[in-house]
């Protein structure tokens, strides 16, 4: 047995004790409206700290736990754990911005999805519409009877959803127009060579342009580079959310960040400005 193997055998041996040890963690990434310059949401990002390997991204673990069904327990102690916290940062003087939170098939899937939403809801008192779920194409697309109601029951309450890595997967038209999402987000591998792959250029623009025409704002992942910002800053994107502005960061690091991006937005960076090892910009 290889490395990679033994490895992956021991994630999935130690995942059903992970939660019990504590040893799930968030970090948060600001998302930053190209407009006014002013961050306007933070993902939360689950990660894993393994005792033995570190650092876990979900893809390496999230397979396993939607498997075993793990994912339920996981997910709620996610939407939970990023609820409060952002209570805890509205309350210490941030403003109001939403907590975007991933939601994998299997929870979308879920008939209970809704009551545990709703529990969550309750339980940190947090404001529905400062909450974004985010949601695969595919699921958004599904016309599975399970996931269509819990769409749906999401946006009753008042919670804003998403499609994340909008383009990878295959999306009807038709059903787009009827699914009740408010925002598109790009996906990371067509933002990655824009300014020298002219066909993710024209895929990046007819996101931009299907999303204004079904009323969706539109963010773009993955952004890196003042290149990647000028572009999609010249092809009307409402929003991005990448390394230019901040890798994800611990909970406690985060106000900070937001606000040296309050202070110094990045929407007219000069690319040879920094401060105190961040990006910075021009003052609007």
């Amino acid at each position: 047995m290889n490395d990679a193997a033994k490895e992956k055998l021991t994630m999935e041996r130690d995942l059903p004790r992970a939660l019990a040890r504590s040893e799930f963690t968030l970090r948060y990434q600001p998302q930053l409206d190209i407009r006014s310059g002013s961050v306007v949401g933070v993902e939360a990002l689950l990660r894993w700290i393994h005792p033995e390997f570190g650092l876990v991204k979900p893809a390496q673990f999230i397979p396993a736990a939607e498997q075993s069904g793990l994912i339920e327990a996981i997910g709620e102690w996610v939407l939970s754990t990023a609820c409060v916290q952002a209570c805890i940062w509205q309350g210490s003087g941030l403003p109001e911005m939403t907590i975007a939170v991933n939601l994998s098939v299997r929870q979308c899937l879920n008939p209970r999805l809704y009551d545990m939403v709703a529990r969550v809801l309750s339980d940190t008192g947090i404001d529905p519409q400062r909450l974004e779920l985010e949601i695969t194409e595919s699921v958004a697309m599904n016309s599975a009877e399970a996931a269509v109601a819990n769409i749906r029951d999401l946006k009753a309450m008042g919670i804003r959803l998403s499609i994340d890595d909008f383009g990878t997967g295959y999306s009807a038209l038709s059903q787009l127009k009827c699914c009740p999402v408010s925002k598109l987000k790009i996906d990371q591998s067509f933002v990655r060579n824009l300014g020298f792959d002219a066909t993710d250029a024209a895929i990046v623009r007819a996101i931009i342009f299907l999303g204004h025409s079904l009323e969706m704002a539109v963010i773009a992942e993955g952004v890196e580079t003042d290149r990647q910002l000028a572009l999609l800053t010249a092809y009307g994107c409402d929003e991005i959310q990448g390394y230019l502005l901040a890798p994800p960061a611990a909970a406690g690091d985060t106000p900070e960040l937001i606000r040296r991006l309050r202070i110094y937005p990045i929407a007219v960076r000069k690319p040879s400005e920094k401060r105190n090892g961040l990006p910075t910009a021009v003052p609007l």
